[in-house]
């Protein structure tokens, strides 16, 4: 009955620590990964937080046949402005249409909005907002 009287002034629902969790905003980059790996650029393209278009993450992987991201711990969030960012780092390692193989190391930025009123699911979910990666 509380949490109906909550929900009914506007307050938001504690999300799960597990949806909250840095091991939830690794798994997004796995996620995106997994997408790109079998030409999903849609769903690859939704765990992006408005910085690229579709065709650019289509154009991006184009001349992609296969990738694999290994995240590398430690995964740690920071807290600001109302939001949690959590850096994970990575290796991709790729292989191009042409039997090339590329392999990159750098970072993911994910931010999650707090559970803050006014705030909506989408928003509390774990969402890409940059990369940083380099050719190794």
């Amino acid at each position: 009955m509380l949490a109906l009287l909550a929900l009914a002034l506007g307050a938001v629902p504690a999300t799960p620590p597990a949806e909250a969790s840095t091991a939830a905003a690794v798994a997004v980059v796995r996620r995106y990964y997994a997408a790109i790996d079998v030409r999903d650029y849609r769903a690859a393209y939704r765990l992006w937080h408005g910085r690229y278009s579709l065709a650019q993450v289509r154009a991006g992987y184009a001349d992609t046949a296969h990738v694999r991201v290994t995240p590398i711990p430690p995964f740690e969030a920071d807290g600001g402005a109302g939001s949690i960012y959590c850096d994970v780092k990575v290796r991709v390692d790729a292989v191009l249409k042409n039997g090339r193989r590329q392999h990159f190391a750098g970072s993911f930025t994910l931010r999650r909005v707090n559970d803050v009123d006014g705030s909506t699911a989408a928003q509390r979910r774990w969402h890409i907002i940059g990369a940083k990666l380099k050719s190794v």
